[in-house]
């Protein structure tokens, strides 16, 4: 079985146990933007509760960037760096604004141009909202990705490169959010419960942390 293959069998069993798409709430592309950044260092049930009042101060990007920073500080601060992320959602909200009228970008080349977001962000954002085919590589995808054996770089870039060429396009984003569930259930970093993991007969390193 060639890595090809093995990536559509892993694909196959992990869509029978987990959603095949992205934990956080939103509702359109912009608001997964949002969500997105308010996830670093936290997690996506404490993000989800934060933004299910977020949008009703803040609706727009106009609304963020006109907003005091205080405010927008206040309202994000249980994600944690609490400033700097009202900052970089400022920064972000304004070119969104200045330069696109008020709307996400649809590639990911325009995407990371926006303060406070890479090509991780980019390709989550425009995967699940907009479909956009895209492999995006969060700290779960990271280490599972490494684990299963799909990959033998550390680098974001070059495990998002190493994945997209042995997943279909259709199929990508959908991967991507099954490894980060997995990730987040069952192949944890510190105690990975191998003996519980749908795909552990897959998996070269059974019973390994790396």
């Amino acid at each position: 079985m060639d890595d090809r293959e093995r990536a559509a069998e892993i694909d196959r069993i992990l869509r029978a146990r987990y959603p095949e798409t992205t934990a956080l709430r939103f509702r359109d592309p912009f608001t997964l933007l949002v969500a997105a950044i308010l996830a670093a260092q936290c997690t996506d049930e404490r993000v989800n509760r934060v933004t299910e009042t977020l949008f009703e101060r803040f609706p727009t990007p106009e609304a963020f960037a006109l907003a005091p920073l205080e405010e927008i500080e206040q309202a994000v601060r249980p994600t944690g760096y609490y400033r700097q992320k009202a900052r970089t959602l400022q920064a972000c909200c304004r070119e969104l604004v200045e330069r696109f009228g008020g709307r996400v970008p649809g590639s990911v080349e325009q995407m990371v141009t926006l303060p406070g977001v890479g090509r991780k962000t980019a390709n989550l954002v425009l995967g699940n909202s907009l479909g956009v085919p895209g492999v995006f590589v969060d700290t779960h995808v990271r280490r599972v990705s490494a684990r299963l054996g799909l990959t033998s770089h550390t680098d974001p870039d070059r495990i998002e490169a190493d994945l997209e060429r042995i997943v279909p396009p259709e199929r990508q984003v959908a991967f991507s959010n099954l490894l980060t569930h997995l990730g987040r259930e069952l192949c944890k970093a510190r105690k990975p419960r191998c003996e519980a993991c749908p795909v552990e007969s897959l998996c070269p390193r059974i019973g390994v942390q790396p």
